[in-house]
């Protein structure tokens, strides 16, 4: 791919995850309150209930056109919406200037907004959504399908692994996590297999941890008080990291200790 091909690339990519932050910050947020999030239900102004137009709702331009204000009551929308487009369109601008056009790139928008969405719901309330995960894991067994039987076996391997490593921290610690980070693990391993979905795993304990000593030092959380700390959000930065630089971990390990490099240029 040419300089200017990719440059195209990472430009639409950039404008899709700003459309699907858009959208999945609506699903997260009607899911959470119980509000269906498809079919003639149309967006409206929280505080007045007006109908919102399309002009309204171009995600980033639409906000820093209207200031982030209804025009029709005038009340301030929350800031969360410019966030979360903000942030899908890095995501997915960053994910196609790193794998271009194919199947890794595929499987990584899969992985990076299925991660997202079940941050955002936790971030909410806490909660994660098994169906959610579910999604996750049949659209990662589906894309491997197409890359053949040892890709559709690391896949259910992977999801096996991500579930299993979940579920024994919560018998061992009897709760220190939730069952629904078992299941969003699980298609984190079906949609990248058993490697890289060990090292999101893990990527995404070093974010919270650094996060929480943060949070400890500003006097926001209590040693020994069990505050709650979203877990979901770190491991969707830990598994961002693993779709940019998980493959490169991989090879470095495998010069390292095997002496064998694995592929670099994944999907699988």
């Amino acid at each position: 791919m040419d300089a200017a091909s990719r440059a195209l690339h990472v430009a639409f990519s950039a404008m899709l995850g700003a459309c699907l932050g858009s959208f999945l910050n609506v699903v997260a947020h009607r899911s959470v309150i119980g509000r269906p999030w498809w079919g003639a239900e149309r967006s409206v102004c929280e505080n007045c209930g007006r109908v919102l137009t399309l002009f309204e709702l171009v995600p980033v331009v639409s906000w820093v056109v209207l200031r982030g204000k209804c025009r029709g009551c005038g009340a301030a929308f929350s800031l969360r919406y410019l966030a979360v487009e903000l942030t899908g369109a890095v995501m997915a601008g960053v994910l196609a200037w790193r794998w271009g056009i194919g199947w890794a790139y595929l499987l990584s928008m899969i992985a990076a907004f299925g991660l997202f969405l079940n941050s955002l719901t936790d971030f909410e309330t806490g909660y994660v959504f098994d169906s959610f995960a579910a999604v996750m894991a049949a659209a990662g067994l589906i894309a491997r399908a197409f890359g053949g039987w040892w890709a559709l076996l690391d896949g259910l391997i992977g999801a096996a692994a991500g579930w299993g490593v979940v579920a024994v921290i919560i018998l061992a610690s009897r709760g220190g996590m939730g069952w629904g980070d078992a299941f969003l693990m699980a298609g984190v391993g079906a949609l990248l297999g058993w490697k890289m979905a060990l090292i999101s795993f893990y990527l995404g304990l070093m974010c919270g941890a650094v996060a929480a000593v943060w949070l400890m030092l500003r006097g926001k959380v209590k040693w020994g008080r069990h505050d709650a700390i979203p877990l979901v959000p770190y491991l969707a930065l830990g598994g961002l990291l693993t779709l940019l630089w998980g493959p490169r971990i991989l090879a470095f390990m495998g010069n390292m200790y095997i002496g064998k490099p694995f592929r670099t240029d994944w999907p699988f």
